[in-house]
């Protein structure tokens, strides 16, 4: 398999081009391996609310999506399907995510339409945010980006998608 013979420390291809193209500031950050945005945010020794989780899903009509939470959260399949104007969503296999970003390791596609040829939906909890990191699409890489550039040249929808125990995690 392709995933298991790139270097796991290198970011995607196409990202560093792409925020370059689009002028969005970022910076990149190597730490230990690790397999969840949660362990990823622990190893940089920052905020896990201020790094976003990517989930890939699909719509009962075959649309696919990157959803992204706080890394805390879990996503949402009502609110999810609420802002994809769905009938029903379903997170993707590893292997289906995989198959749609073969140039990353499973779980760590960026959350750039270009790059998956699929849009961007994110939780209002990070819009707050000056800065938001990401996987590169390396499970040891991680970007810091501008938060309002990337959002801006990625055309990121924002809507309620993270499960909450009484209140929207962007209420917080």
């Amino acid at each position: 398999m392709a995933t298991e013979l790139r270097n796991a420390a290198s970011p995607h291809p196409g990202l560093i081009d792409w925020l370059e193209a689009r002028h969005v500031e970022y910076e990149l950050r190597e730490y230990p391996e690790t397999f969840t945005a949660e362990a990823a945010a622990r190893a940089e020794h920052m905020d896990s609310h201020r790094f976003a989780k990517v989930v890939g899903v699909v719509t009962d009509d075959g649309r696919h999506a990157l959803l992204l939470v706080e890394a805390p959260d879990h996503v949402d399949l009502v609110k999810a399907h609420r802002a994809l104007h769905a009938r029903d969503v379903r997170i993707l296999t590893e292997a289906e995510f995989t198959a749609l970003a073969p140039d990353c390791d499973p779980g760590t596609a960026p959350p750039v339409p270009d790059l998956c040829g699929m849009p961007v939906y994110a939780d209002f909890a990070l819009r707050e945010a000056a800065e938001i990191a990401f996987h590169a699409g390396s499970h040891r890489i991680t970007v810091h980006a501008d938060r309002a550039a990337w959002s801006l040249a990625a055309k990121v929808v924002w809507a309620d998608l993270a499960r909450d125990a009484g209140e929207p995690a962007w209420a917080r």
